[in-house]
């Protein structure tokens, strides 16, 4: 049977949330205080890092060093995860002179970082300790020490590592943000190195997806209705580009022939049945920027544009391909 009460775990899950967002808001506040001179002291030491940031902790602090780890490397700063126990074992060998440390340690005690401390001392390693105890050996070991407010756990009775791991979090992603910031990492960097996943694919370009050549057809004003559905087969996407004078004009699609289907029409000229100035999009403009217009317009296709000159043709279809939703 059950011993958990609906009432009791919601009414303790909340106290959990409660607490922590104090903690960050403390957290917040002390960064415009006793933190902000080690805050800014350790983001100029890894903007100065050539090599790898080295992000090392033991057991829960292991975890949070791991998502650091991989934030920081996701936006533009390369790091890499270090087990503390397996560095005395030969990882050590991992850390060259160029590497910076980042060590998290709530009590800043612990043993398994002593060999990584004495290593990035000896070879003159820069070191970033995350701790909350001012006077702890990772404290005063470190060339910036960030020493966290003390704000306690969300258990009293049981209190496993919840508000601090959150904290070291928090001021992970802080340090983060700000590098990506002063670096000027944005959007196109961010797509460069995620081109896996709905997250990829939504940060492509239309450039990246577009077609051109045969699948992208183009047609003169006083082509044939006949020819330009043939032009349209050939192109598969059932439409055709418009153009005069190199600029596009106008559009035909299969559904302007069949709102026009008489048998005048296929004594008409592509100009008569197009649809004039039709709405188009940059080659670089973000896909998610074309998907937005196509659901807005309910199109399925828009030519991509440069100075009035059409470079491509992007279809839903190429959207959903590349993982566009």
């Amino acid at each position: 049977m059950s011993i958990i009460d609906p009432g009791a775990a919601i009414a303790a899950g909340q106290d959990t949330i409660r607490t922590e967002a104090r903690a960050l808001e403390r957290l917040a506040a002390a960064l415009g205080e006793e933190l902000a001179e080690p805050f800014s002291h350790a983001a100029l030491l890894l903007a100065d890092t050539r090599g790898r940031v080295i992000v090392s902790g033991m057991g829960k602090s292991g975890h949070i060093a791991r998502k650091i780890a991989a934030t920081l490397a996701s936006t533009g700063t390369p790091a890499q995860f270090v087990h503390p126990a397996e560095a005395s074992h030969g990882d050590l060998g991992m850390i060259v002179e160029s590497d910076c440390l980042l060590a998290i340690s709530r009590s800043g005690e612990t043993a398994e970082l002593s060999d990584l401390l004495y290593h990035c001392r000896r070879i003159h390693v820069p070191i970033i300790g995350m701790t909350f105890k001012p006077g702890s050996t990772l404290a005063k070991a470190s060339t910036a020490a960030l020493v966290l407010p003390e704000c306690g756990e969300a258990s009293e009775e049981a209190p496993a590592p919840t508000v601090s791991t959150t904290m070291c979090l928090a001021l992970g992603d802080a340090l983060a943000v700000a590098l990506l910031k002063a670096r000027g990492f944005n959007k196109d960097d961010f797509g460069a190195i995620h081109p896996g996943g709905k997250l990829g694919a939504a940060l492509k370009r239309v450039r990246d997806v577009m077609r051109v050549g045969a699948s992208d057809p183009l047609v003169s004003p006083d082509i044939s209705v006949p020819d330009a559905m043939q032009a349209m087969s050939v192109g598969g996407i059932g439409a055709v580009g418009v153009i005069e004078g190199g600029r596009l004009i106008g559009i035909v699609t299969d559904g302007d022939l069949r709102r026009r289907l008489t048998p005048e029409m296929f004594a008409k000229r592509a100009r008569d049945i197009m649809t004039a100035s039709p709405r188009t999009i940059s080659p670089d403009a973000p896909v998610a920027d074309a998907i937005a217009i196509m659901n807005e317009k309910r199109i399925t296709l828009l030519f991509a544009v440069e100075d009035g000159r059409p470079v491509g043709v992007v279809h839903m279809h190429d959207l959903l391909a590349a993982g566009v939703r």
